[in-house]
């Protein structure tokens, strides 16, 4: 890797990368409550739930086959509730999509993750987020609330512009938006299958592993989908891209093998 590379932007993924999501079963339980109630089902809220998840596995099956994502409307209306009220369906789709991922965890930001983000606006990067998921409304939504809108110059969710990584053309339109060379990106994430392919093929200048604590097995590399650097802790990443001028990689970060 060329440490003297000068870097202007850094992609962040958000889930098990970016945000965390804590398996807190009272608040999943009270979100899978609220989902069936929003939705208007007659079933159990947990037989309701089991329901969702089935059809969500095909929803996936789709959308991992072609790397496309659906918004709000088309996810509820078409994939997970054809068969419930279309018009009650389309008023509440944005607050089901935001329930169904609550169903999963309660997603907070990594420990670090603030002081990174911060850390890189002051050094001059420009930020971004790129990310898989359902929901189009969820992450600004928490952007704003938590105060960190303003450190991002632009968000490119799965479930807004319709594509999915691991196809370039989600970092494409992402260096389009924020305005900067491909090469001159750095990429941040956790999923070496999903990430690494399509940043490199979209000519991403470095890529970095997060070994998420949301992972519960260790990170397998091919030559296909390694990284240019691996670190444990969020924190390291202030290590990794000191000001604009010359990056350096500490080697305990540098992959080798």
């Amino acid at each position: 890797m060329d440490t003297a590379k000068r870097y202007k932007a850094v992609f962040f993924d958000l889930g098990g990368t970016l945000r965390i999501a804590l398996l807190e079963e009272p608040y999943m339980r009270h979100a899978r409550r609220k989902i069936a109630e929003i939705a208007g089902s007659p079933m159990p809220y947990e037989e309701f739930y089991h329901m969702l998840e089935e059809r969500y596995e095909l929803y996936l099956k789709w959308a991992f086959g072609t790397n496309k994502e659906s918004g709000d409307e088309v996810l509820w209306c078409k994939w997970l509730l054809p068969d419930y009220d279309r018009t009650r369906i389309k008023q509440v789709c944005h607050e089901l999509s935001f329930l169904y991922r609550q169903c999963k965890g309660r997603r907070v930001v990594v420990d670090g993750g603030v002081e990174v983000i911060k850390g890189l606006h002051e050094r001059g990067y420009k930020l971004g987020i790129i990310s898989n998921l359902i929901g189009e409304n969820e992450v600004p939504d928490w952007l704003e609330e938590d105060g960190l809108a303003e450190y991002f110059d632009t968000v490119i969710l799965s479930s807004v512009c319709g594509l999915r990584k691991p196809c370039s053309e989600i970092y494409a339109v992402a260096c389009k938006d924020i305005g900067v060379a491909p090469e001159n990106c750095v990429s941040v994430t956790d999923n070496v299958k999903r990430d690494i392919t399509g940043a490199k093929e979209a000519g991403i200048g470095c890529s970095i592993i997060f070994r998420s604590p949301e992972k519960k097995y260790a990170v397998e590399f091919t030559e296909a989908n390694r990284s240019d650097a691996v670190i444990e802790d969020f924190r390291e990443i202030l290590d990794l891209l000191p000001p604009p001028g010359g990056v350096h990689i500490s080697e305990s970060a540098l992959r080798a093998e």
